[in-house]
């Protein structure tokens, strides 16, 4: 099975979020299967000085963008034995951020994108490594099946393709206004409620769903909640017409990343059957984020996009009562402004209890998940959710919203004890959050049930080897399905 993945981040070349997490440890659990398995992604500002091999093969590519033909080259890398493409295109991808700044989203990304989803079709073409399946990721590349069935649907090098989309949040989908129609260059009977009009708007996303052979998201639960109006952003009519060809496979995580006995980012290292060494991570987070170093106090933690999806106006009107539980609190992440400076204000209000760390950073969140104690996401929704599974691996307990795939991988301790792995709440509102929170406090107030719950936590196993073997079986699907037009 041959297989290229294309994504718009990818780690470790570049990362925004989870997404890149999936999509660089995916390729190498599949190769590890017996596929061959390629990736690519834009070239984006800072690849170049991480050192990672270029080679220049002068593949060079052309894509018609409305009037124009926009020049490109594909340019080869590698990571983890994985044969990577990169888009080298300066004027669209050569920015200080992927998507937007902190003011917005680029005014170009209807075109910026539209380049991307035509340069791996021609980068296929140029590199003479034509897959059987196209594994396409969020908006970002979801016009890539709407051109190989339009645009180039008569290009014998392309025509045997398969596709499969997955949607690693619905929440984001593309959209741009229809004056944007003429850079695809496929013609105005595709802006029609059947193909990519959306409320008079052009919407990639939909492109992707309604194009592609198979589809997919990132968890069992969110593949049903999607289809719902509470969750389906509007696209809950077009889901349920391809439901049918509709999957959900919970993400794995790659433990050669994360996990406490090899992690080179802690002070310490330690595993299930010895944890002692937890505490002296639990001491230099404290440092860290210049809390009091108490090995006593419950240190609550946090890692997110600061967005209201991910249940940032439950935390930042529940922090009062959160810290007058006698915990100690940290957040690293970035994202919507008002949030920057609520809680940067916060934590001034509060300096022996909160802290705030604005930044992306790494070594920093290995740090936050093997020394925090609890681990809370109160997510309006979550598609899947990637650190309540570094969380269990870590003897770190999830505190989450039971939404999405926060439901399907983490137990609530309160009902079942024998098997729990967290603690779970579902009603939206601080009350049900402050509840699950206290009772996770309890637990950690008695030793002996909190040592046998972390056990618990750690022996939970997401590896990417399951997950991947679901992914081949749904490649499999798509080569069935697909038709050549």
């Amino acid at each position: 099975m041959k297989v290229l993945v294309a994504s718009p981040e990818i780690f470790p070349f570049v990362k925004t979020g989870g997404l890149a997490d999936v999509t660089g440890a995916l390729p190498k659990a599949l190769k590890k299967l017996g596929a061959d398995v390629r990736v690519i992604l834009p070239k984006h500002k800072g690849i170049e000085e991480q050192k990672f091999p270029m080679n220049y093969k002068n593949l060079k590519i052309s894509c018609q963008i409305s009037q124009s033909s926009v020049e490109g080259e594909i340019v080869e890398s590698e990571y983890d034995g994985v044969t990577a493409y990169l888009v080298e295109q300066d004027e669209y991808y050569f920015r200080d951020y992927l998507y937007s700044t902190p003011d917005g989203d680029y005014l170009d990304n209807a075109e910026r994108f539209i380049f991307f989803a035509k340069s791996i079709l021609e980068a296929i073409k140029v590199t003479g490594f034509v897959p059987d399946v196209l594994h396409c990721n969020d908006w970002e590349t979801a016009l890539a099946p709407v051109f190989l069935k339009t645009a180039y649907k008569d290009d014998p090098v392309l025509r045997d393709i398969a596709t499969i989309f997955t949607i690693h949040n619905l929440g984001y989908q593309g959209i741009f206004w229809h004056h944007d129609m003429h850079l695809l260059n496929i013609g105005w009977e595709y802006f029609t409620p059947d193909y990519l009009e959306f409320f008079g708007n052009i919407n990639f996303l939909k492109g992707g769903i309604t194009f592609s052979d198979v589809i997919n998201t990132v968890s069992k639960r969110y593949s049903e909640e999607m289809q719902t109006p509470e969750f389906g952003c509007g696209l809950e009519g077009i889901l349920r017409t391809r439901k049918n060809d509709l999957y959900g496979i919970v993400n794995g995580i790659d433990y050669e990343d994360w996990n406490p006995e090899t992690d080179l980012f802690l002070p310490a290292r330690y595993s299930m059957t010895d944890m002692k060494k937890k505490v002296l991570c639990k001491a230099a987070l404290q440092e860290a984020f210049g809390l009091p170093v108490d090995k006593k106090v419950p240190l609550v933690a946090t890692i997110s996009r600061f967005a209201d999806q991910k249940g940032f106006d439950l935390i930042s009107s529940s922090l009062e009562e959160i810290t007058a539980m006698g915990v100690q609190y940290v957040i690293l992440g970035t994202g919507e402004r008002k949030y920057h400076e609520l809680f940067t204000e916060l934590a001034k209000t509060f300096p022996r209890s909160f802290s705030v760390r604005i930044a992306y950073d790494n070594a920093l969140a290995h740090l936050i998940e093997a020394g925090a104690d609890i681990f809370l996401m109160p997510s309006r929704y979550e598609p899947c959710g990637l650190n309540q599974l570094y969380s269990l691996k870590y003897g770190t307990v999830p505190v989450v919203r039971g939404v999405g795939g926060l439901e399907d991988t983490i137990v609530d301790y309160t009902l079942t004890p024998d098997k729990g792995t967290g603690f779970k709440f579902y009603d939206y509102t601080k009350e049900a959050m402050l509840d699950a929170l206290h009772r996770a406090g309890t637990a950690y107030e008695n030793k002996d049930v909190w040592r046998s719950l972390t056990a618990q936590c750690m022996k939970a196993d997401f590896s990417w080897k399951r997950s991947a073997q679901e992914y081949l079986d749904l490649y499999g699907k798509a080569v069935n399905k697909h038709e050549p037009h």
